[in-house]
């Protein structure tokens, strides 16, 4: 449902609602200029500009279509700008479009087209009503206004994505057992989005600021350098934030290495001493068969001698025990057993 609102700024600094859009037309007559903000707009109301305002039909197009990147171009009356505004929320971030429209006399933005019940614009009026002069001098201050909004917000979403950081960091270095790699490549993805996005809206700046608009004026050109001072920061964090996940990811590679070494190490072990005790009692095993074998001939000499025999054959296992367990010994020290 659409929650559009229009406002008209008269030519001596006052601004007032506007209820519909004929009397956004009939107030243009007026003098001043209007603000038209539309929030999720029924496709018909932004036809409807097409005629009214002179908005080029691709633009609305491109309104309506969220894959659009960031950008400006410009048409005869008119500059159509495309930005992103970014949220996050429960672990996730969001993108929403918000575009400008900008004439001699009138600022056209809309916004919510895609965005669920996010509302990008949805404090720029208390702003605009707390101090009425930061846009009654035109469209330009106007648009700065809301531009600086929008990227005023950029620095929420990174603050979260810094403590996300942060909390995976701790993860990965106390417990890598349990730590999600998962988390990584969704912070990996999120972040390589906002480089794409920002990325193009530097540039949208860098046109601005060197006058490649000719609907805003030189004197709000000054006010618009800050904004592209902001995007560079947050350009550069995005690049930041890159580089720690991909110092986590071969940090979390490299724990999980060494846990796998361990773990084979204690197996290594492990399969040492059942080794060491197999070859003890292989000996042993021999010869307990042979003597099972005959001990009433080789032996014991016939069943009366057999208590003699057997005790006499349990302490000869135990020296032969004794002994092969210390060569193994001697052996491993002198390194002629393979660890």
């Amino acid at each position: 449902m659409s929650e559009s609102k229009f406002y008209h700024f008269t030519s001596t600094g006052l601004f007032y609602g506007l209820r519909t859009s004929e009397e956004v037309i009939s107030a243009l007559s007026e003098g001043g200029f209007i603000w038209m903000n539309f929030y999720k707009p029924e496709i018909e109301e932004l036809h409807s500009l097409v005629d009214t305002l002179a908005v080029h039909p691709l633009s609305v197009e491109d309104c309506l279509d969220s894959s659009q990147v960031p950008k400006i171009e410009h048409f005869p009356g008119n500059t159509f700008i495309i930005f992103n505004a970014y949220s996050y929320k429960n672990k996730r971030l969001y993108i929403d479009e918000v575009d400008f429209f900008i004439g001699k006399n009138f600022l056209i933005t809309v916004s919510g087209i895609n965005s669920d019940d996010r509302k990008p614009l949805n404090n720029v009026i208390r702003i605009i009503e707390n101090d009425p002069g930061l846009a009654k001098a035109g469209p330009a201050f106007l648009m700065h206004v809301v531009l600086d909004y929008v990227v005023d917000q950029k620095f929420h979403a990174f603050e979260a994505l810094e403590d996300e950081l942060e909390e995976a960091e701790d993860q990965v270095l106390d417990t890598p057992g349990e730590f999600r790699v998962s988390e990584l490549l969704r912070l990996r993805k999120d972040l390589l989005n906002l480089r794409k996005s920002l990325f193009h809206e530097r540039e949208i700046l860098v046109k601005i600021c060197r006058m490649d608009c000719p609907l805003i004026t030189e004197k709000a050109i000054f006010a618009f350098r800050d904004i592209y001072d902001h995007l560079a920061k947050f350009f550069e964090l995005s690049e930041s934030y890159r580089e720690i996940v991909t110092s986590l990811m071969e940090l979390y590679t490299s724990l999980q290495n060494n846990l796998m070494t361990k773990v084979s190490n204690e197996t290594n072990s492990s399969v040492r001493r059942l080794t060491l005790i197999t070859t003890i009692f292989m000996p042993l095993t021999l010869i307990a068969s042979i003597g099972g074998m005959s001990e009433y001939t080789m032996m014991t000499g016939g069943g009366a001698n057999w208590r003699t025999a057997y005790l006499l054959l349990g302490a000869g296992l135990v020296i032969v025990a004794i002994i092969n367990f210390f060569v193994l010994r001697w052996l491993e020290k002198r390194g002629k057993i393979l660890h």
